[in-house]
């Protein structure tokens, strides 16, 4: 584990490489995690370091939600296009 001083304030304290994946997969559960994605990402934790891991996650799947919904609107117009002109 790396060497953290032990005179960095609570708010500030890095959070280790394990930390990151554990909260990644706490964000990953379908309703719970968002639930907690969320109140992270408003201030929830007093720590500046998790709190700014959520607000990038929150974008994450904000940019990964838009992605999906064009996906799906350019699929369903080429299949729409595809059925009519069949």
């Amino acid at each position: 584990m790396a060497n953290i001083p032990e005179n960095i304030p609570e708010e500030y304290r890095p959070i280790s490489m394990w930390g990151y994946f554990g909260y990644e997969i706490l964000f990953s559960i379908p309703i719970v995690g968002f639930i907690l994605l969320i109140v992270f990402s408003v201030g929830g934790t007093k720590n500046m370091n998790l709190r700014n891991f959520a607000r990038s996650y929150f974008c994450f799947l904000i940019i990964a939600l838009i992605l999906v919904v064009l996906g799906v609107v350019v699929f369903s117009a080429a299949a729409g296009t595809a059925m009519y002109y069949n």
